[in-house]
């Protein structure tokens, strides 16, 4: 019979059920137990770790509920070939979060699992979410909630198998993470583009912090561009069709605001770059043929993504601040 090869987790609080399930699971996240690997017998399980019975098979029940484990009546308790399993949280459900998405997939193996979840800043869905996962997953790759801090519920992951992507400010050394930079680099871009933005006498910033979950910081960086290159700042919640004017360049965030600004264009026979200037955040595969092309600010995400699945399959630590580009286009 199997000999366990995984060491039982007495950790305080936790039930004899949920430390045996907790400790074949990190086992086999870590390695320790491989695909095909056979399980101790119940009986022989109970023997060796003074469990009762009754417990190690409600262990083994759970632990193939979640596709760890596997038995078969001639062989009894194996680790499953699907054992791997990674838990993805973003933000909503975008154009270029799938583009993050299927770069992610594209480079893992395919025998790793991967659950899609979306969070939409939404704090107690947000940690019922992780808080539901802790435990059934090898890796979590999770964008986090704000920039300011790490959300504390995400202490409870295991911080090498934890990457946050997006966005947050990392508290230690530990915390593994592929963010933007939606400060500096926000400026260094503006700068870029300086020459076509000078052309308006006004920029005004479609954004609001209380609906708008991007970081105030991109208010300073355009406030305090404009300002460096004389041009007129106003900051405005959203935006309609009748306030869409002439010798205006607008910066958007939200793509139901993109399509504002282009619809009013259309109306008032206003010109895209040369009447009116747009520039938006994050590039789409729409953005690069709408009106002749829409500058952006973004970052690469089918590389955020590639980089992820490197950290699933490698399990390196990699801590990275994501370059951020303007890819100018007809638009200003």
């Amino acid at each position: 019979m199997a000999k366990p090869r995984f060491k039982i987790d007495d950790t305080a609080g936790q039930t004899k059920l949920q430390q045996l399930v907790h400790s074949i699971s990190e086992a086999i996240a870590n390695g320790l137990l491989k695909n095909g690997d056979m399980l101790p017998s119940v009986n022989q399980l109970s023997a060796d770790s003074g469990f009762s019975r009754d417990t190690v098979f409600k262990a083994y029940n759970i632990l193939k509920q979640r596709n760890l484990i596997e038995s078969a009546p001639t062989k009894g308790y194996f680790v499953s070939g699907d054992s791997f399993k990674v838990f993805m949280l973003l933000d909503d459900f975008s154009a270029f979060k799938e583009q993050l998405y299927q770069s992610f997939r594209q480079n893992l193996p395919e025998t790793y699992s991967v659950d899609l979840l979306f969070h939409h800043y939404n704090q107690e869905v947000f940690t019922q979410l992780i808080e539901n996962s802790l435990g059934r997953y090898s890796m979590y790759i999770v964008m986090n909630i704000d920039e300011a801090t790490i959300h504390p519920v995400l202490k409870k992951i295991d911080p090498h198998k934890l990457l946050i992507l997006d966005m947050g400010t990392p508290e230690d050394e530990k915390t593994n993470y592929l963010l933007q930079d939606f400060s500096q680099s926000l400026v260094q871009c503006l700068d870029k583009g300086a020459a076509q933005l000078q052309k308006y006498a006004e920029m005004v910033l479609v954004y609001d912090e209380q609906i708008t979950p991007h970081p105030s910081a991109i208010v300073t960086a355009v406030s305090g561009f404009c300002t460096k290159r004389s041009i007129a700042f106003k900051q405005v919640s959203s935006i309609h069709l009748d306030q869409v004017k002439e010798n205006t360049a607008y910066f958007v965030i939200h793509d139901a605001d993109l399509v504002e600004v282009i619809k009013s264009c259309r109306t008032k026979n206003l010109e895209l770059g040369k009447d009116v200037g747009v520039l938006s955040y994050n590039d789409t595969p729409m953005k690069q043929i709408v009106g002749g092309g829409i500058t952006v600010v973004s970052t690469d995400f089918e590389e955020m993504g590639r980089e992820a699945a490197e950290f699933v399959k490698n399990k390196k630590k990699v801590a990275k601040i994501l370059s951020t580009s303007l890819i100018l286009r007809d638009s200003i």
